[in-house]
Parts: C-alpha cells; sequence; structure tokens
C-alpha cells in the first residue's frame, strides 16, 4: 500500500470514528455537580461547581432549588428558593444550565404566584407559559419615548395635585398604617375599565395583609386584570429578594406587546432587608445601616426598567409605584433618600393627617410629581393651581391662627374656604372618581361656590354637584375627557350650573 492511500485510510478511520462519538455525544447530557459545604437561613455554600454562572438556577436533592449569587474563587454563595431546614452539609447540588426565571403573559392574569411561577391559587398549572429570565437589562434611551398620557388614579388629591403619568415611577412613602397600599389599590382598582394591566407585588408582607388586599381587588372586579406576586413575610429571604424583578419582568413582557402596565411595589423597605439578611450571611461587606454598598444599584436597575417605549420599541408602557416605609416621619433616612432620588416624585402620607381622619393623609406640600404634570389633562390647570395655593396658604395660617383671638377679612376667608378645600379632598376609599366629576368638585370649591357651606355638609353637596356633571353636562364631561380645555363658558356653566 502506497504512503498516500496508507494516509487516506487513517483520515478516513478518523472521520468515521469522529462521527460515531458525536451522533453518542449529542444524545449525552453533561452533569455538573457539587456538594453543600454550610447552610444557614436562606442561603447555602456550595463546593464544586467551576463553571456555574452568575444567577443561574441550582437544583439541590430533595427537589429544593436556590440559584448562585456569590461566585468566589473557592465557593459558590447560594440564595435558595425554598425552606433552607430542609438541606443540610453534604448534600448534593446540580447546575442546570438556565438562569433564574418566571412566566409570563395572558395566562397569568387574575393568578396569584410566587416569584418563580408555582401557583399560590387554585388554578392549574403554569408550566406551559413561555418564561423570561427575571434579570433583564433596562430599555436603552433610544428606545424611550416622552411621558405623554395620564395614568388616572380616581384620587382628587392625586389627579388634581400630584398627578402621575403612564411610564412615570411614583413613591409612595409614610409611616405605618397610614393608608400607603390603600392608595395603592386604589389605582389598580380605577384600571378596572381601562385598557391598563395591573400587577400587585407583595414583599414580605403579613399574610392576613395580602389576603385583605386580594379580596378587595376581587370584591371590586379588579383582580381579573390583575397579576398578583407575592413574597411572603414567611418565605425565604431570596423569594422576597427575587420578587420585584420577576413582577417586573411579567409588566415588561405585556408592556413590549404595546399595552400599558401598572405596577405597585408593596414595599422595597422589606425588599432591602432582604438583601441585607442574605448579603450579610454571605459576608458582602456591610456600609451604611449594615446595607451593603450596591443596594442603591440593586433598586436604581429595578426602578430604570418603569418606562415609556417609542412605537417602533412596542410602544407599551409601565408605571411603577414603588412603597416604602419612614421611621417617625425621618424621609432623609438611607433608604427613603435613595429611592427619592431614583424614582420622578414622591406621594407623602402624613401620620397626623391620618390621626385627624383627613383620608387619603396625602401631605400636599411634601409631595410632587416631577413629571406628571406635562401629562395632565388640559381641564385640571382650571383648579390645580388655585387648589394648591389656596390650600398652602390655609396650611400655613392655620398654625399660626390658634395663637391669635383676632383675623383680619382676608384671613378668615382663607381659613374658611381652606376648611372646605380640605373636606373636598377627602374621599373614601375604594370609591374613584372619574375626570369630569373631579373637575365638578374641584371647581365647585376653589370657585366659592362651597364658601356659605358647612363644612359637615359638604360631602353631600359634592355628591350633588357629581350628579349634575354626570347627568346634565354629558357632552363636557366627553370633551374633557378628550382632552378639551375648559373655557370661560365652561366654568360658568359648571359653578353657575346653567
Amino acid at each position: 500500500m502506497s504512503e498516500l492511500s496508507y494516509q487516506d485510510a487513517i483520515d478516513d478511520t478518523s472521520l468515521k470514528l469522529h462521527r460515531v462519538i458525536d451522533q453518542h455525544t449529542a444524545t449525552l447530557k453533561v452533569r455538573e455537580t457539587g456538594t453543600v459545604s454550610d447552610v444557614e437561613r436562606g442561603i447555602a455554600r456550595v463546593h464544586g461547581l467551576p463553571h456555574v454562572q452568575a444567577d443561574e438556577m441550582l437544583r439541590f436533592a430533595g427537589n429544593l432549588r436556590g440559584y448562585a449569587f456569590n461566585l468566589d474563587r473557592d465557593e459558590v454563595g447560594c440564595v435558595l428558593l425554598d425552606d433552607s431546614e430542609r438541606l443540610q452539609a453534604g448534600t448534593r447540588v446540580e447546575r442546570t444550565h438556565s438562569v433564574l426565571d418566571t412566566p409570563v403573559g395572558d395566562g397569568l392574569l387574575g393568578r396569584i404566584i410566587d416569584p418563580i411561577g408555582r401557583p399560590l391559587d387554585s388554578g392549574r398549572s403554569l408550566d406551559a407559559l413561555e418564561r423570561l429570565p427575571c434579570e433583564r437589562d433596562a430599555p436603552p434611551i433610544i428606545q424611550r419615548a416622552p411621558v405623554t398620557v395620564p395614568l388616572q388614579t380616581g384620587l382628587k388629591v392625586i389627579d388634581a395635585l400630584i398627578p402621575i403619568g403612564r411610564g412615570q415611577r411614583q413613591l409612595i412613602l409614610g409611616d405605618r398604617q397610614t393608608g400607603k397600599t390603600a392608595i395603592a389599590v386604589d389605582a389598580i382598582v380605577n384600571q378596572r375599565c381601562r385598557d391598563v394591566i395591573c400587577i400587585y407585588c407583595s414583599i414580605g408582607q403579613r399574610s392576613t395583609n395580602v389576603a385583605r388586599v386580594i379580596d378587595n381587588l376581587r370584591r371590586h372586579d379588579a383582580l381579573q386584570n390583575t397579576v398578583v406576586v407575592i413574597g411572603a413575610n414567611d418565605a425565604p429571604p431570596g423569594v422576597q429578594f427575587v420578587a420585584p424583578y420577576a413582577a417586573t419582568t411579567i409588566g415588561e413582557n405585556f408592556m413590549e406587546q404595546g399595552r400599558d402596565v401598572l405596577i405597585v411595589y408593596d414595599d422595597l423597605t422589606a425588599h432591602a432587608r432582604a438583601y441585607r439578611h442574605v448579603s450579610l450571611l454571605l459576608r458582602r461587606p456591610p456600609g451604611r445601616e449594615a446595607f451593603p454598598g450596591d443596594i442603591f444599584y440593586v433598586h436604581s436597575r429595578l426602578l430604570e426598567r418603569a418606562t415609556h417605549l417609542r412605537t417602533d420599541a412596542g410602544g407599551g408602557s409601565l408605571t411603577a409605584l414603588p412603597i416604602i416605609e419612614t421611621e417617625a416621619q425621618n424621609v432623609s433616612a438611607y433608604i427613603p433618600t435613595n429611592l427619592i432620588s431614583i424614582t420622578d416624585g414622591q406621594v407623602y402620607l402624613s401620620p397626623n393627617l391620618f390621626r385627624k381622619g383627613i383620608l387619603p393623609a396625602v401631605d400636599v406640600g411634601r409631595s410632587v410629581s416631577r413629571v406628571g404634570g406635562k401629562t395632565q389633562l388640559p381641564a385640571y390647570r382650571a383648579v390645580a393651581g388655585d387648589l394648591r395655593l389656596t390650600y398652602s396658604q390655609f396650611e400655613e395660617l392655620e398654625k399660626f391662627a390658634r395663637f391669635s383671638s383676632q383675623l383680619d377679612e382676608d384671613t378668615r376667608k382663607t381659613l374658611e374656604r381652606g376648611k372646605r378645600i380640605r373636606e373636598i379632598l377627602k374621599q373614601p376609599q375604594f370609591q374613584p372618581l372619574e375626570v369630569p366629576e373631579q373637575i365638578a368638585s374641584l371647581l365647585a370649591v376653589t370657585s366659592g361656590r362651597f364658601d356659605e357651606v358647612d363644612p359637615i355638609e359638604i360631602r353631600r353637596a359634592e355628591l350633588e354637584v357629581q350628579d349634575v356633571m354626570k347627568k346634565d353636562f354629558p357632552e363636557l364631561g366627553a370633551r374633557i375627557l378628550e382632552g378639551g380645555k375648559l373655557s370661560e363658558d365652561d366654568v360658568v356653566i359648571l359653578t353657575e350650573g346653567r
């Protein structure tokens, strides 16, 4: 046999051998396993996974799950998504080669789930739904569009004085038991007849409180258009930490389809504590108040995902209402100042107003919207300016009037009108108002129509004004909703009733 033909035979044999190896390799699954070396509440340290990736899901013996959080040279710090009491040192761990993800799509509407898609209601399994990573990059600037459409909450004090636009991030903050969740739930209830999908994300809240919110949404026909994502207070801290990211991924999927979404994070104070918990156990360096130095980035990368997309990028919007809790009205604490700087405005709830029965207990002087005013319907501008100015003057004068026995006529009138404005801004929960009804009520009080009405009778007079608006001026109401301005004749019609 010639040297050339001998080499050809070797090459041919080698090619056949590689083909056989490839055929068998294609049917094999490479499995990389490790061993748990240490377990603490909510975290585990693992040896033996040299190629694991950040946020990769890991499967423990007993079908327990977690994901890679710290990638150190000698070990992997894993955040658990199941109870750590069922885990012990020596347990085998296996890579899944997939990152932490959550189900998305219309099949989630009306459902109650945990962050990784396990149903918490009596509904069917969600295994057939598409899944997307919980951690995703925020849309680039080139894909974002200006916030131009209002998101109506149905609350007079917010829609008129602290307006919110679709795609905005508006912080709700205040001490415990001041009505923060009530405002967010009212905003969700007000979307039930609008083309806005809602997501309520509970983070570290008591089960009884979450059950009450779900029951209220169901009783007011808002649950069918809402997805509820729960990271319960008795769940591992890793579940609480990933909950808002999973909820945002669900919302982003709708936004990329050109739909408008409202997402409520209740609350990010508990989220920050959950992150501090796992970070300290995994020995990440503590900083101010023992929070890791990247806590600002943790929240900014979450809230930057809320935006309004350009038409060629989908055209949808994701409006975020994060809630945080303050202590003793201290808005200059670490987490509140971080979130105030990230968001586009804040609604501050005062415990003093709450104790006086002024609900919703919104402190107008300490609340602001840096974006929503540009989206506000033009009809509000006929009342909002005078309303804010008069109410601010009233609040200042009220502090000093108690020390004076004699008041001049102008001061007395300002105080009397301010009392009526305060009464008109009160609103029972689960009774959102349409824009024309809000305009009619606010215009009546700012124009002086209620000056002779006893404050106790303001509620009754307001209902009469709203009823007249609905029955006698439907064309004007439709024009207001379409973005029409209030002319002088319109103001006369509404204030004089003719």
